[in-house]
């Protein structure tokens, strides 16, 4: 046991983050499932203790179903939807919001098992705890991003499901850097180079870049101007700006899929030079420069990812591989970034 515990480690705590972690990656991949069909309005109240357990008789099925046949959604898109076919939508968003839950609990109970057992280090308490903290605040906006698509709207609105998006890969982030802690202890030497800062600062573009994506998916931007590397033939879109500035940063379709292109190269052209000067660099150790590359691999990888997906009009299966294949480039990022602070 003495291995694993340490004052200033613990590597059981970081195997649990890391469970943790793992699930916030499964319900990256059932809520872009659930955007991806539509299902997110399927559910127009919350309870977050009694709305775990699903209809479970015709009646209890069909008065959900009327609740939702009285939304914007299903009025102006699916009216003449089938019981049947609402199911499947529903259960989508059941099994979505059934992971935040028990993600919640997952979090929870070992961390106060292990607040018993004194097996957290001191110096990541104030760190759980406000882990835990904002896997709350997540919940919280969740609902209020679902909200915005009961009453006017046809879908939630665009900078809402950027920031429960952007909510969630900082909740990932956070816990595999603080795994990666837990597991490692104190760093014995940090490294007197520029290294962390930059690292950090590619964290940073690659987390604006999820956020730009979020807006390109809030607005269904990726269902026009499916070629590339132009947009229908020209280099900047015509109908790009919207009435007013906030109308085309947030809720203009050509601009936002015009921002999020841009970013791209940009975030890729950055990884690339990165790449190649870590690689070269005598300060990191050899670990840390195959991560460098590992990162560097990962962008390029969901560039042409999002390219395909963008030509194709966004396939359900590649939808959500593009989602998830940003949230493995970011856990990297984030790795790197921890590592190229430390000796």
């Amino acid at each position: 046991m003495t291995s694993f515990l340490r004052s200033d480690r613990s590597r059981p705590v970081a195997i649990w983050l890391l469970v943790v972690a793992a699930l916030v990656l499964a319900m990256v991949v059932v809520g872009g499932s659930t955007r991806l069909t539509g299902s997110g309005l399927s559910i127009t109240e919350w309870k977050p203790v009694r709305g775990v357990i699903p209809p479970l008789n015709h009646a209890e099925w069909q008065a959900e179903f009327t609740r939702y046949q009285a939304i914007p959604q299903y009025q102006q898109i699916n009216r003449g939807m089938t019981l049947g076919a609402f199911q499947s939508i529903y259960w989508w968003e059941w099994t979505h919001r059934l992971l935040g839950r028990l993600v919640g609990f997952v979090f929870f109970v070992p961390f106060v098992a292990f607040l018993v057992l004194r097996m957290i280090p001191q110096r990541l308490m104030l760190r759980l705890v406000g882990i835990f903290a904002l896997g709350g605040l997540q919940g919280l906006v969740g609902w209020w991003m679902v909200a915005s698509g009961l009453s006017q709207r046809l879908y939630v609105a665009p900078e809402r499901l950027m920031i429960h998006l952007g909510l969630a890969f900082g909740l990932l982030g956070a816990l595999v850097w603080t795994a990666l802690d837990a597991w490692a202890g104190w760093a014995r030497q940090t490294l007197p180079s520029p290294w962390g800062r930059r690292a950090l600062w590619l964290v940073g573009l690659v987390f604006f870049q999820v956020l730009l994506g979020a807006l390109v998916a809030g607005n269904h931007a990726g269902l026009i101007y499916n070629d590339w590397p132009l947009m229908a033939g020209r280099y900047w879109p015509s109908d790009y700006a919207g009435h007013g500035i906030w109308a085309t940063i947030a809720h203009s379709q050509a601009a936002v899929q015009m921002h999020h292109r841009l970013v791209a190269y940009l975030l890729l052209a950055v990884a690339i030079t990165f790449g190649v000067a870590a690689w070269r660099s005598t300060e990191l150790a050899r670990d840390a420069k195959f991560l460098a590359l590992g990162v560097v691999a990962a962008i390029l990888l969901q560039a042409v990812l999002g390219v395909v997906t963008l030509m194709l009009a966004v396939p359900i299966a590649l939808g959500v591989a593009h989602q998830v294949m940003a949230a493995l480039t970011l856990c990297l990022t984030v790795a790197f970034a921890w590592r190229a602070r430390r000796m």
